[in-house]
């Protein structure tokens, strides 16, 4: 059995006192949903003190980046042993990391690496491009996102995976739950051509794209969604907290 994760992806939003109101707001009504796991992924400023926010909850940290190197004279970057001492999970792979800062297939390959190295548990995006989509080249996108980002690891164990449509990221487009759960279907099928069956059936794969608290459930009763890698719906705790009920309703 799959225990399902809701992951909040804040991007670049809140100060480090709206985080930690933030995550106050939302504390006690995360500890009261069970088998679900539950993330919050701030800015890197807001992770000691959100840290301490949830510190004996059962909420867990995530970053939104990081670099592959431990360290060195790569200014301005965030290493995963840094993150190692502060969260258990982090976003590699974003498609806004891919477009606007290019990350390419093999940075991202590194980044899941060091993660892992570390004992950090990536959650890996991968989603095609509008073009990509009206084109037919979902699968194809999809596939080889998958195929260059774990190119040579062996080890998948703790990683997670997001399949996010980059045309339906912050558009309020999302795609329907049969459409989505029909692509993270293929990136299961793929991973099991990469890896072993057991390692395949225990693998989340959470969607992400224009997750609310009034389409989440749309998603969630899909077979093969373990759950919502959630951007703009994070910010607002009730709209967070009524995805996580849902899905602990759904799945739990």
């Amino acid at each position: 059995m799959r225990v399902p994760l809701v992951a909040g992806n804040w991007k670049m939003n809140t100060t480090v006192n709206e985080a930690v109101a933030l995550v106050y707001k939302m504390r006690l009504g995360l500890d009261e949903i069970d088998k679900v796991e539950k993330v919050v992924c701030p800015p890197f400023i807001s992770l000691a003190a959100v840290k301490e926010v949830i510190k004996d909850s059962s909420i867990r940290l995530g970053a939104q980046n990081m670099y592959f190197e431990s360290s060195g004279a790569y200014t301005g970057e965030i290493s995963p042993i840094m993150l190692a001492e502060l969260c258990q999970f982090v976003i590699i792979g974003h498609s806004e990391r891919r477009q606007y800062f290019g990350e390419t297939g093999e940075i991202v390959n590194r980044k899941v690496r060091a993660a892992l190295k570390v004992g950090l548990k990536p959650i890996l995006c991968i989603g095609e491009r509008l073009d990509d989509y009206e084109a037919g080249r979902t699968e194809k996108v999809v596939t080889e996102q998958l195929e260059s980002s774990l190119a040579g690891i062996g080890d998948i164990s703790g990683l997670v995976i997001a399949y996010e449509p980059v045309w339906a990221i912050g558009t309020g487009k999302a795609t329907t739950g049969e459409q989505a759960n029909e692509i993270i279907g293929l990136i299961r099928r793929n991973m099991a051509k990469l890896y072993d069956k057991e390692a395949t059936q225990s693998l989340r794969i959470l969607y992400g794209g224009s997750v609310t608290a009034v389409n989440s459930g749309e998603f969630i009763k899909q077979p093969e969604i373990d759950g919502a890698l959630v951007g703009g719906a994070s910010l607002d705790a009730d709209q967070f907290l009524s995805i996580v009920r849902q899905t602990a309703k759904i799945k739990g």
